[in-house]
């Protein structure tokens, strides 16, 4: 089942995303989705990301593979609806996407084995965890100020459940500027996938229904400006869009340290 959460007719419902296209809320009432303001398809206890667990991206960035998972808390201050809008801090130099499957925990989970992770599973969802690379120069350090930016993780616009995701590590990825195809992947190349991950980070936290785990990107990263739209798509899962505006002229630009610069 794809569910969305949304506002048509100044009403904020929740809502199936059915075979003809339109989304039905409780009601039954149908709405067409290009005439609705999404909302977030989930509201994460918390948001845990991953760096290089696309070996092709690890070489695309220079660096060398890890040992463990390379996690980070993406704040919740950063997440953006389908159609949001995503703020280009002033001053920086070089913003870009990262398509990524997001998998939703659907159950409470401290210490579960990789063979009984799937279990803990509720769904599948888009993200675009974007990051200034001006702050950049070492990821195996937890890179917060380049991707904790308000707006820098635009979700959605859809809860997938995991049974209408027969196989989640099969899945072609796709990140679109101004409709141009500028990153393509696939699920399967991830190096460490959701049993693995749920096992490891269970061991020392509890994953709460309701976060969201980030899997990391493929190759193919560029630059975006202000004035940029992005697409990303997964399939089976739908296309996430967010147009790009600049910073307020009020903000104080951004100054990276110079010894973080690439």
């Amino acid at each position: 089942m794809k569910t969305a959460n949304f506002i048509a007719a100044g009403r904020t419902l929740k809502g199936e995303l059915r075979a003809d296209g339109l989304l039905y809320d409780a009601a039954g009432e149908a709405h067409n989705p290009d005439k609705v303001q999404f909302l977030l398809p989930v509201k994460p206890g918390k948001v845990i990301a991953l760096a290089l667990n696309y070996a092709d991206h690890v070489a695309e960035l220079g660096f060398k593979a890890p040992e463990e998972p390379v996690m980070f808390l993406k704040p919740n201050t950063s997440l953006l609806p389908h159609g949001g809008t995503v703020i280009y801090p002033r001053g920086a130099k070089f913003m870009h996407y990262e398509v990524e499957l997001g998998i939703v925990i659907g159950r409470d989970a401290r210490r579960v084995k990789a063979k009984d992770a799937e279990a803990y599973v509720g769904g599948y969802t888009i993200a675009n965890d974007l990051v200034v690379r001006d702050y950049v120069s070492n990821y195996y350090r937890p890179p917060m100020r380049a991707k904790g930016w308000d707006t820098f993780g635009p979700l959605g616009p859809y809860l997938v459940s995991a049974d209408e995701v027969p196989d989640p590590y099969n899945l072609g990825l796709r990140a679109y500027v101004n409709g141009e195809l500028r990153q393509e992947g696939s699920t399967k190349d991830m190096i460490l996938k959701a049993p693995e991950l749920i096992e490891f980070m269970s061991r020392f936290m509890t994953l709460e229904a309701g976060d969201v785990i980030l899997t990391g990107t493929p190759k193919g990263v560029s630059h975006v400006h202000a004035g940029d739209v992005m697409r990303m798509e997964i399939d089976g899962l739908g296309a996430l869009e967010s147009p790009v505006a600049l910073e307020d002229e009020s903000a104080e630009p951004l100054i990276a340290d110079e010894g973080e610069r690439k």
